[in-house]
């Protein structure tokens, strides 16, 4: 019976080692093994055996059984290893060729002015603050030495919340520097991007656009700082050597003296230049000095800290640089606009100047 059950094995086996596909290998098991297998039946047989022919048989049908089933796992991983290397062969790729990208999203120009102006500021030592954009009266307007009787209190200019007259939707991140002062002490450098909410709309103004305001507060700090900063950043967004600037006087509550700040523009390049190919001026934000009453608000003290203040709209910037006529086209949610207008989101700016690599 022994050499009877060596010769199946040593032939079974031989099956299996000649099997050289899937499909073979699965004759040959099911063959040996299945229900109606030579392994099987043999098996079977041990029923009708006396105690004494079991125990002779039992241990070789057994070495038998687990003999073949090692060898058909064996196979089995052998002919699979072999069909994944030869499909890993047939799949091969040539990484040189340029990659397809299928249809994506787009970086709306008003983000990607974000992240250009972030970068820009970050570069000249600014750190990014922000604030809520459902603000408090005091913060909005009275630490800002906006009186009670100031026009943008109104109604038709600010939204205010229903049932809740203290609380507006901020007009302006200028809360932003409030609340930078009063949480920590000068010197501070910030910048404060954001939306903000006024009750305007054309094709120049909407009801919720954004806003980037900057807040230098040390000793010793004058308009000459404010110039130096202003020209630094300009040459930078809008990728220049030179810029003529033109200050004009002006007013708003939390500076003194107030400016608006002008740019010089060549209508030959469309891009801010220096004053020898100036032909036309536009206007592009406004500053000034911090005014003392809000620097004392915060509970600074006047005479020691000075500071200057900047603010500007990104929508505005944004159309400027990449030369959009209007508006309202940044919040209508136009397909076509946005993939004619956005950015990929592998242009990103650079530390030094606005322009994407």
């Amino acid at each position: 019976m022994s050499t009877d059950t060596a010769a199946l094995q040593a032939e079974i086996l031989g099956q299996i080692a000649a099997a050289d596909a899937p499909d073979a290998l699965e004759a040959v098991r099911v063959a040996a093994m299945g229900k109606q297998g030579q392994v099987t039946q043999l098996l079977k047989t041990l029923g009708g055996m006396s105690p004494e022919e079991r125990s002779v048989a039992g241990p070789a049908f057994n070495g038998l059984r687990e003999a073949v089933a090692a060898a058909l796992a064996a196979k089995k991983a052998a002919l699979d290893e072999a069909a994944l290397n030869a499909k890993l062969a047939a799949e091969r790729q040539d990484m040189t060729l340029p990659v397809s990208l299928p249809p994506a999203g787009s970086v709306h120009p008003v983000s990607q002015v974000m992240d250009e102006l972030a970068e820009i500021f970050a570069d000249l030592g600014f750190a990014v603050a922000t604030g809520p954009e459902i603000e408090d009266d005091w913060h909005n307007f009275t630490a800002l030495n906006i009186p009670e009787s100031h026009p943008a209190r109104a109604m038709h200019d600010t939204f205010y919340i229903d049932g809740q007259p203290h609380l507006v939707l901020r007009t302006h991140t200028s809360p932003v520097q409030i609340r930078t002062m009063m949480a920590q002490q000068p010197p501070i450098r910030i910048i404060a991007p954001g939306r903000v909410y006024r009750s305007d709309s054309d094709a120049t103004h909407t009801p919720m656009f954004h806003q980037i305001e900057g807040l230098v507060i040390d000793k010793g700090i004058t308009l000459a700082h404010l110039r130096w900063t202003l020209e630094t950043f300009i040459k930078a967004f809008f990728e220049v050597d030179d810029v003529a600037l033109r200050f004009r006087p002006s007013y708003f509550p939390f500076t003194e003296p107030s400016v608006e700040v002008d740019v010089g523009y060549s209508s030959k390049t469309g891009k801010p230049a220096g004053a020898a190919d100036v032909d036309k001026w536009l206007e592009v934000l406004g500053s000034g000095m911090v005014h003392p009453r809000v620097i004392a608000a915060c509970g600074l003290d006047p005479n020691e800290w000075q500071g200057f203040a900047f603010g500007t709209g990104v929508d505005r910037l944004a159309m400027l640089k990449y030369g959009l006529t209007d508006l309202r086209a940044f919040f209508d949610g136009d397909i076509g606009w946005l993939r004619h207008h956005g950015f990929s989101a592998f242009d990103l700016p650079s530390i030094s100047a606005g322009a994407a690599l």
